[in-house]
This record gives structure tokens, C-alpha cells and sequence, in this order.
């Protein structure tokens, strides 16, 4: 499985992503619910958790938007 943590996806911007946690309610939050996703996402990938594929696809969309939003902050 490859791993989709934010800093896996985003070395590069590894100190940026540690600055914006501390200072950054916003940001945190969406770091916190985008490593939920993930995490949920792994478990069903890996077969500790079952699901249906809909219930899956939904939350892999769920972690790109919320990747999607992550990086917009992170660039900006």
C-alpha cells in the first residue's frame, strides 16, 4: 500500500506543514480530518475494515479534496 500521509505527499513543504499546525486552527483541522480519511482508507485498503466500493471511492474523494484544500493553504 502506498502510504498517503501529508508529509509522504509533500516533503518538500515538511517545515511549512509544522508551522501552519501550530499557528493554524484552520489548517489543523483540515490536517487532522485529512489524516482520518487516510487512516480510514488504509484500514479498508488493507483489509482490517470492510466496506463497499461506493463507500470507498467516497472517501478517497473525500481525502483529495481535502489534500486539494491542504495544498492551497500550504502554497499560498
Amino acid at each position: 500500500m502506498q502510504k498517503h500521509d501529508l508529509l509522504h505527499e509533500f516533503p518538500e513543504h515538511r517545515e511549512r506543514i509544522h508551522e501552519l499546525k501550530i499557528s493554524d486552527n484552520h489548517f489543523r483541522r483540515l490536517f487532522d480530518s485529512y489524516h482520518e480519511v487516510n487512516d480510514e482508507v488504509h484500514r479498508i485498503e488493507t483489509g482490517v475494515e470492510n466496506t463497499d466500493d461506493p463507500v470507498l471511492n467516497q472517501l478517497r474523494l473525500d481525502r483529495l479534496k481535502l489534500k486539494d484544500e491542504l495544498y492551497a493553504i500550504i502554497a499560498a
